[in-house]
């Protein structure tokens, strides 16, 4: 039997609690590319609903509690760049509790935490303390030297020679797609910065110019580390606050469609075969379009890995019946 080993993820709509996209909403960005793409998406996303950073009201401490809970812990948020769940009520608490993480560093743009970019929460993640201080405003890129916390290991990389950062695996492509996010919704109109995301270091890595680096690598992470519960289940939450949406984290296609080469329809594997998964997200049925016919196996899982169902068939394409699965977010294999 030929092997072929391919990873998707398996959007079945309608969705009890996240990507529940309105239908129309981005009508406008149909059939486009580049910068008109970029542009379309920009007049959807913006005039979002603006939340103070700090506030006896609500403020982005109570959002931030609500998107990134801990889905086993209601009483906890998740920390993004450890995954450590601490409790949520302490917020700051002297140093004792956890902070608020602005992905896109509040210093490239020199926006602090002024409404508009500095309170945004789709780039805004609850972070360990000194953690997010290591962090400060490095670029993101791959590096080697583990970064250890109070003998703790979190998982991040940083280096000792240049000033840069590299997240833990799990949420590589969460980075990318909040900056990207970020360098769309901010175009420079109503005394807002101009965010561009560049492919280079600044000579000056502590500039407070408008940009964020470095663009091959996020496109890199965004492939690497698809969509996943989590991070759909908060752009729901925060779409309930502010209005608007992360484009990047419903329609992934987007980022390439503007910043990089949009592949060919697949994805690769060691064999240098490919195969189209569609449509994604799929409600009943899913379309699968390999290059070569062959005996091949269809594995599908949710995200604990569990196996649900495993079908064999032999040919280039087949369709899979998916309405005897629960809604929810699926592993292809």
């Amino acid at each position: 039997m030929k092997s072929l080993i391919v990873f998707a993820c398996i959007i079945l709509f309608p969705f009890l609690l996240f990507s529940q996209i309105p239908d129309g909403y981005y009508s406008a960005a149909e059939g486009l590319t580049g910068e008109g793409l970029q542009n379309a998406l920009y007049g959807v996303i913006k005039g979002h609903t603006e939340y103070p950073y700090s506030s006896s009201e609500t403020d982005t401490w109570d959002i931030l509690k609500e998107s990134d809970r801990d889905p086993e812990n209601a009483e906890n948020v998740i920390l993004f760049y450890t995954g450590w769940s601490v409790n949520a009520a302490q917020e700051y608490n002297n140093e004792n509790g956890w902070n608020r993480e602005h992905v896109w560093a509040k210093s490239r743009g020199d926006f602090g935490t002024s409404p508009g970019p500095g309170t945004d929460t789709h780039h805004l993640r609850p972070s360990d303390i000194s953690v997010n201080f290591a962090r400060n405003n490095r670029w993101f890129d791959n590096c080697v030297t583990p970064y250890v916390d109070g003998g703790l290991e979190t998982g991040c990389f940083t280096s000792v020679s240049s000033w840069v950062w590299q997240p833990r695996a799990e949420v590589k492509g969460d980075v990318a797609r909040m900056i990207f996010y970020m360098a769309t919704r901010y175009e420079g109109e109503s005394g807002e910065p101009d965010l561009q995301v560049i492919d280079y270091f600044p000579a000056d890595d502590y500039t407070n110019d408008p940009v964020h680096a470095k663009l091959s690598t996020l496109l890199v992470w965004h492939q690497e580390d698809s969509v996943d519960a989590f991070e759909q289940n908060r752009n729901e939450v925060i779409y309930g606050y502010q209005g608007n949406r992360n484009p990047f984290i419903d329609h992934p296609e987007y980022v390439n469609k503007i910043w990089g080469p949009e592949p060919a329809l697949g994805v690769e594997h060691s064999a240098h075969e490919s195969v189209g998964v569609y449509p994604n997200p799929a409600r009943d049925m899913l379309s699968i379009d390999l290059e070569k016919s062959g005996l091949y196996t269809l594995e599908i899982c949710p995200i604990n890995g569990q196996l649900l169902s495993s079908k064999s068939f032999n040919g280039k394409s087949y369709q899979a019946d998916l309405s005897s699965l629960p809604r929810g977010v699926y592993l292809l294999h």
